[in-house]
């Protein structure tokens, strides 16, 4: 029989001891080991070279592995890992490949591989996603469909000053239009950093927020003077639910790149706070693959718009069949020698009445329904709660 699997180690040794005895003829040393002359001397020659090491089992993983990762290639690897040391695996692949397409690059499981045994793994958490929320929001079928827009929140940079962060995103290609830094939130700071986008890039057929200033607002409808423009523009305002960021799941990724890379720590200044910003987003955009768009960069899929911002402001038109009214200074419209109060916010505009039966009138802004009329008490009827949760694409000769 061969050594015994129990103590190799300790049969070799023996096997050793009694051979140089000189007490024993080979071949019968061998027989009593169970083991072949072969072996025996396979053993000795190994104890004559490395001593009691010699003895111990050698690995049977070979020396030399024929797919082994050369060294200028794991070199290539670690090399772009630390230079862009936010990207993953995937990442890392896609870019080396951009970089040098003729060059066999290992799997994207041998890139993790060799970055994690050179300590350049970051080690996260599993954090519980949630579920889909099913809300009829417009396609994300092609560029410009939907545009997304959120502010980052504020923080202060090294020279004391408040930046708040405000980002717009084209939904389909990811593509950022626009990082810019704002000394505040108000329509007036917000409105020409969407003027300088629609003028670079056309105008999107819906733009999707959160609930809250400067987006939207608790006045009928959610209104808003950023969201008033927009509908004058033709675009069409949607507001995800209020506590369900994840209806805005892309651009919400994307701001935790953003403060990964560009905000934590905050830069010294505001002028570096913007470079910073505007390095990111050039980064963002060509450099940056991206695994839900098939490793693809945003900017390589995006497009602008046909719609072009126009010179003037359109006034708001109705159909033939609606009733036509002035929000007047104060808020209010007049209706049959009644005055009726809507909103402040609107004061200026125009707004359309559709009947709905004998007494309910629906009011609408563009193709915004705001409220009901009870022309019986002539009183205002809010709609119910829940058809608030999001602007409904709705047209306005709905009965």
């Amino acid at each position: 029989m061969p050594w015994k699997e129990t103590a190799p180690m300790k049969e070799r040794m023996e096997f050793v001891l009694m051979h140089e005895s000189d007490c024993w003829p080979m071949s019968d040393l061998c027989e009593m080991f169970g083991i072949s002359r072969k072996t025996g001397y396979k053993w000795l020659g190994r104890y004559e070279q490395k001593g009691l090491d010699g003895l111990r089992e050698l690995s049977r993983a070979p020396s030399r592995h024929p797919n082994a990762v050369a060294e200028e290639v794991e070199a290539a690897i670690v090399a772009l890992k630390q230079q862009r040391p936010k990207r993953g695996p995937k990442k890392v692949l896609e870019l080396l490949r951009r970089q040098e397409p003729w060059r066999h690059w290992p799997a994207r499981s041998t890139i993790a591989s060799i970055l994690k045994r050179h300590g350049l793994v970051r080690l996260r958490g599993r954090s519980r996603k949630s579920p889909p929320y099913e809300q009829p929001f417009s396609g994300l079928d092609r560029p410009n469909a939907v545009w997304s827009a959120d502010l980052k929140g504020w923080f202060v940079t090294g020279d004391g000053r408040r930046c708040d962060p405000v980002t717009i995103t084209d939904n389909f290609s990811r593509y950022l239009i626009r990082c810019r830094a704002v000394p505040a939130t108000s329509f007036a700071h917000l409105q020409p950093i969407f003027v300088g986008a629609f003028h670079e890039y056309g105008l999107p057929n819906a733009i999707r927020t959160d609930n809250g200033p400067p987006f939207a607002t608790a006045t009928v409808g959610g209104l808003s003077q950023l969201s008033i423009w927009w509908i004058r523009l033709g675009i069409l305002p949607e507001r995800i639910t209020a506590g369900k960021p994840q209806q805005n799941g892309r651009h919400e990724r994307m701001h935790r790149t953003l403060k990964d890379e560009a905000i934590s720590p905050p830069k010294g200044t505001w002028r570096s706070q913007q470079a910073a910003f505007d390095a990111f987003q050039r980064e963002f955009n060509y450099e940056r693959p991206h695994e839900a768009l098939n490793q693809s960069f945003p900017g390589e899929l995006y497009a602008p718009s046909s719609r072009s911002y126009p010179p003037r402001l359109p006034e708001m038109t109705y159909p033939d069949q609606m009733q036509v009214r002035w929000v007047k200074a104060q808020g209010d419209i007049s209706w049959k020698g009644h005055h009726i109060y809507l909103t402040s916010i609107l004061a200026g505009e125009l707004v359309g009445l559709q009947q709905r039966n004998d007494d309910l009138w629906d009011i609408y802004f563009g193709p915004i329904r705001l409220a009901q009329l009870d022309t019986r008490h002539n009183r205002l009827i809010h709609l119910p709660r829940k058809t608030k949760r999001g602007y409904a694409n709705r047209k306005v000769n709905e009965t």
